[in-house]
């Protein structure tokens, strides 16, 4: 299992790095940021630095959308970053959510989210694609490697996830729902000629150890609200009861009453007071690290081939150091 530290880009940019750096230092193998250019600073500007100061690490968004960039210019971004270090880079794309929606627009549609998929690979790794009805090509791309890896929880996400992708992102970590989804994800990727098992899938949620858990629980409370708000779709197009998504999912978002993104991933989130701790202790990792081994183990054990952890807290160093020397090891 590889491991990935999932931080947002709050300045100064020289801390994200550093974090990214110790990370590296304690076995992790990937290095995510949020993307919402109003919410955070630029993040492709912080992955040069990144990838200058680490050897091996893989970077990309968690995740960037279809809207805020052109696609040609995403594309160039990452192609141009493939090439200064090396093919070290990932995009993890979806509809948008903070990005989109900060700015005053709705996330993008699932068709308009497939199209971006295949442009943005094909551009990056040096083919011809086409671009609004326009050819276009990036000539100095040579021997580019761009794997895009989405985003989804509803069933036509998933489905698009299967056929398209060549990785798949679920933000939480309830093992349930992950089998639910990975197996939606691998059925869709068999239906489409593809080979299911070629799929990467990676698992996103905060960790947090040690063995205050109402402690542990109160930081990372914040992700069911973030959660929330893709929940509260799926919920507004298929009803509550509709048989299409688990209500191990929905059920929960019936008290929730709103949503400030200024506090978007953020411990402290006022708009999260309506998330159980039954579903904070589902869908994160928390406790002593034994607790994580056992719940990464059967994740593992369901097919995901990456935790991606993130670390929004106040014990993001204390998280990285206890996965290298306890969590990593026993996983790999």
């Amino acid at each position: 299992m590889d491991f990935g530290l999932v931080l947002q880009t709050d300045p100064p940019a020289s801390a994200v790095v550093g974090l990214m750096r110790r990370a590296e230092r304690n076995g992790f193998r990937y290095g995510w940021t949020f993307d919402s250019a109003v919410l955070w600073q630029e993040p492709f500007v912080i992955y040069s630095r990144i990838l200058e100061h680490t050897t091996k690490m893989t970077v990309g968004p968690m995740v960037t959308n279809p809207g805020t960039r052109t696609w040609e210019v995403t594309a160039s971004t990452f192609a141009t970053l493939n090439d200064m270090y090396g093919n070290r880079t990932v995009c993890g794309i979806g509809r948008g959510d903070s990005a989109m929606r900060v700015a005053g627009r709705k996330p993008n549609t699932l068709a308009r989210l497939g199209e971006a998929m295949g442009v943005i690979r094909d551009l990056a790794e040096g083919r011809e694609a086409d671009v609004d009805g326009q050819p276009l090509k990036l000539p100095w791309v040579k021997n580019g490697k761009l794997p895009i890896w989405m985003a989804a929880y509803g069933p036509k996400a998933l489905a698009l996830a299967g056929q398209k992708a060549d990785g798949f992102i679920l933000q939480l970590a309830d093992p349930f729902l992950t089998e639910w989804m990975v197996k939606a994800v691998r059925k869709a990727a068999a239906d489409a000629g593809r080979d299911p098992d070629a799929i990467t899938i990676c698992v996103a949620a905060p960790a947090y150890v040690g063995d205050d858990l109402a402690h542990a629980r109160e930081q990372c409370r914040w992700f069911g609200g973030m959660v929330g708000n893709h929940v509260a779709d799926l919920v507004a197009r298929y009803g509550e009861h509709s048989g299409l998504v688990p209500e191990a999912l929905t059920a929960y978002i019936k008290a929730r009453q709103g949503y400030d993104y200024s506090h978007h991933g953020r411990t402290g989130n006022p708009d999260t007071a309506f998330v159980p701790d039954e579903i904070v202790d589902r869908f994160c990792l928390l406790g002593p690290p034994q607790a994580h081994i056992d719940k990464l183990k059967a994740l593992r054990d369901l097919g995901v081939d990456q935790f991606a952890l993130y670390a929004m807290h106040d014990a993001r160093e204390a998280a990285i150091d206890a996965y290298g020397q306890q969590v990593i090891p026993a996983l790999r």
